[in-house]
């Protein structure tokens, strides 16, 4: 490796007009200097796509050779979802002549979406829990056994309501340590979703189904598209049942609804937050993807929050304002946005597969919008065509599923 090969250099010669084949070693060559040297600005990282499975084998097989001698090349991250590496370079425009054989685009941040409010007691169950009516189904359905991946900041492993909840999970930003909570989201997301203190603490949507935690977040709520596909990967590959993503971003990702695709397809259920900008017409990815459940955020009195994205792309909307759940050490914590909504969602979705095993994530979507409660103050709908989404009802949504 004693220079820099160029993109053109990953390629064999080939004659006018013949078809480009791809030089691996050269590829890696590549990969290692990029590695190497970097960008300037050290968080800047690009995802480059292979357009053809079998040269992602090829390149798979020689870089697990490669690896061991050279260990920068591990600054390199496979998502074999998606048949791409994340490397740390700028994106740019590949030369023409790549473009059957890759396709390169930026690996941005993304963020969680839920703003702290204030320290808070437990209270048995909290407000949103009942007005969804989840303790109602609990006669028939507590989501027993049900695996729930929730690609958040981790959790904490030690709160005291959340310790029949748990399985081990994933770290993806410390591969060798436990996917615990540095920053309190992720614990406030479980709790939610699977809670299960009845004497001392509080209670969750589904408190017997298992939380997976998948730390993908780092302490600041940031992770980078490439972790939340690695994320997505783990889940699929562990039989996730379904996958929690509170968080979002702006701009469309092509990796990143390749994975949700992916998902998808593989019958796993997505549930993502659709943001916390308030506007009337927008939702952020990749709640935007038709393959998720796009959740909007809901007050006590059932109307839409006024901080929660709304309009025709939201799917369903779930109680997200000033919500009481699990914190860090063993406490509670207030908290506002779609990520809240979402885990209500999740919870909900949790409830229904444990009775109705075997449903696809569209038969899902499909039982979720058709047993919705009426939202309040419509008026706010009418310059939409499409008819506005209602609120989850847990009790609708296995009557509707029973039918």
């Amino acid at each position: 490796m004693q220079h820099r090969p160029g993109l053109h250099s990953i390629v064999q010669h080939v004659p006018p007009g013949g078809t480009l084949h791809l030089d691996i070693h050269n590829l890696i060559r590549w990969l290692h200097e990029a590695a190497v040297h970097g960008p300037n600005d050290k968080k800047q990282r690009s995802i480059l796509r292979f357009q053809n499975r079998y040269d992602y084998k090829r390149f798979l097989r020689e870089w697990s050779k490669e690896v061991p001698r050279h260990p920068k090349l591990k600054k390199i991250r496979e998502m074999r979802i998606i048949h791409a590496l994340s490397c740390p370079m700028p994106a740019s425009e590949l030369p023409a002549r790549l473009s059957n054989l890759f396709a390169l685009e930026a690996d941005p941040r993304i963020t969680v979406h839920a703003s702290v409010r204030k320290p808070a007691q437990d209270r048995g169950i909290p407000w949103g829990i009942q007005q969804i009516k989840a303790p109602a189904a609990w006669r028939t359905t507590t989501g027993h056994r049900v695996k729930i991946g929730v690609i958040d900041t981790g959790v904490d492993f030690n709160h005291p309501d959340l310790q029949h909840s748990l399985a081990r999970g994933i770290n993806l930003i410390t591969r060798s340590m436990l996917p615990h909570d540095d920053n309190g989201h992720g614990t406030h997301i479980a709790g939610t979703i699977a809670a299960a203190n009845r004497l001392h603490g509080m209670i969750g949507v589904a408190p017997r189904a298992i939380v997976h935690p998948v730390k993908a977040f780092d302490y600041n709520g940031s992770a980078y598209v490439s972790d939340i596909i690695l994320g997505i990967d783990w889940c699929v590959r562990n039989r996730m049942d379904l996958i929690n993503m509170s968080f979002g971003m702006k701009t469309r990702s092509q990796a990143l609804l390749t994975a949700v695709t992916n998902a998808y397809n593989a019958g796993v259920i997505i549930v993502a937050s659709s943001g916390n900008d308030g506007k009337r017409q927008s939702v952020d990815y990749p709640a935007r993807f038709p393959q998720t459940v796009a959740v909007g955020a809901t007050t006590r009195n059932r109307r839409i929050a006024p901080f929660s994205n709304r309009g025709a792309k939201i799917d369903i909307y779930a109680p997200g304002d000033k919500i009481i759940s699990s914190w860090l050490n063993g406490r509670y914590n207030e908290m506002s946005g779609t990520s809240m909504a979402t885990s209500h969602v999740a919870g909900a979705i949790a409830l229904l597969l444990a009775k109705h095993p075997g449903l696809s994530p569209a038969e899902i979507k499909a039982i979720l919008k058709r047993a919705t409660q009426p939202i309040r103050g419509s008026k706010n709908a009418r310059s939409t065509k499409a008819p506005r989404a209602g609120e989850l009802d847990v009790v609708r949504m296995l009557h509707a599923a029973d039918k």
